[in-house]
C-alpha cells in the first residue's frame, strides 16, 4: 500500500459548531489510530479533497504525524473554487492546508457546474488509492454516505480496503480518554 484517504462527516452533519469541541479530539484519537496502523505499513500519502470536517481535521493530524512519519499529503479538490461557498474562517483553513500540502491540483480545471462531480472526485480517490479511513454511521448517512456506496461496489471486483469508523467506535474511544 502507498496511498490512502481519509473522508467523512462536515462539522454540521456531526452537531460540531466551533473548533473547540470536544468531539474532534475523539474523531482525531480514532483516526490516528487507524492510520498509525497504515503508515506502519508503509503507506506514505494522504489524498484529501480538503472539506471542512474529517478531512480537515485529518490534515491537522497528519501534520502532527510528519515528524515521526515520512507522509505527505495531497489536496484534490472535486473541481476549482470549491471554498467559495464557505464561511471566512473555513476558507482560510482551507488555504492553509493548500498552503502546507505536498501536492494541489483540483481534479477538474472548471468551477462547480453539478453534482456529478462529486461522484467523479470520489470514483477517482478510490481508484487512486489502496484504501479509506472513513468516519460514517449507515444508519445517520449524511454525505459520506455515496464515498462508502461506491467504495463497497468497487471493493466486489479490486482490493479496496476500508476502515469505518463508527459511533460505537468513537464512543469506546471517549470512554477510554475520559477514564485517562
Amino acid at each position: 500500500m502507498n496511498a490512502i484517504t481519509i473522508t467523512g462527516y462536515k462539522p454540521y452533519e456531526l452537531n460540531i459548531r466551533d473548533d473547540k469541541d470536544e468531539k474532534i479530539l475523539v474523531i482525531k484519537e480514532a483516526i490516528k489510530r487507524s492510520l498509525l496502523r497504515y503508515l506502519e505499513n508503509g503507506v506514505e500519502w494522504v489524498l484529501l479533497s480538503g472539506q471542512p470536517g474529517v478531512e480537515t481535521w485529518a490534515f491537522d493530524l497528519i501534520q502532527e504525524l510528519k515528524e515521526a512519519y515520512t507522509i505527505y499529503t495531497a489536496i484534490v479538490p472535486p473541481f476549482m473554487e470549491q471554498e467559495k461557498v464557505w464561511k471566512e474562517p473555513v476558507q482560510e483553513k482551507y488555504y492553509q492546508m493548500i498552503q502546507q500540502a505536498d501536492f494541489y491540483q483540483p481534479l477538474m480545471n472548471k468551477p462547480y457546474e453539478h453534482p456529478r462531480q462529486y461522484v467523479t472526485k470520489d470514483k477517482w480517490f478510490i481508484e487512486k488509492t489502496d484504501a479509506c479511513i472513513l468516519v460514517y454511521e449507515e444508519e445517520h448517512g449524511g454525505s459520506p454516505k455515496y464515498f462508502e456506496e461506491l467504495a463497497r461496489t468497487y471493493q466486489e471486483s479490486h482490493m479496496y480496503e476500508m476502515d469505518v469508523i463508527s459511533s460505537f467506535t468513537l464512543e469506546d474511544i471517549a470512554r477510554e480518554m475520559n477514564e485517562l
